[in-house]
């Protein structure tokens, strides 16, 4: 019976917390979490503007530093290295939807535990 009213309760909270996100959403003048038709070129755009950008960042700050050193070519190479590096890890990031969020998130498996009307763990 306990489980029961965790169950629910944990939907409304996660009900609640959705719209309480909308509504703050919605007063900071962001888009909603609902997806439009636009949202899959804003999220090709922002892919896209994070890997040039981490790669430009690692470029240019291996340039400068070899400017300073007198190391050619090496650092900027480095840099490059990097830079890619980083840039493929922000675009996995961001296409796994890990962000830099932290907080409440439902758990994806809910369903497959419930059996016989019983939550499993």
């Amino acid at each position: 019976m306990t489980e029961d009213k965790k169950s629910v309760t944990l939907r409304d909270f996660d009900a609640r917390l959705r719209q309480a996100q909308d509504e703050a959403d919605l007063s900071a003048g962001r888009a909603s979490h609902k997806s439009d038709g636009r949202s899959g070129l804003g999220f090709a755009m922002r892919i896209g503007v994070e890997l040039v950008a981490a790669l430009i960042i690692g470029v240019a700050v291996g340039y400068f530093l070899d400017q300073w050193l007198g190391t050619k070519p090496w650092l900027m190479l480095i840099g490059f290295f990097l830079g890619s590096a980083a840039g493929f890890m922000g675009v996995y990031r961001t296409a796994n939807n890990l962000g830099q969020t932290v907080g409440y998130q439902p758990d994806k498996h809910e369903n497959n535990r419930k059996v016989d009307g019983k939550n499993r763990r």
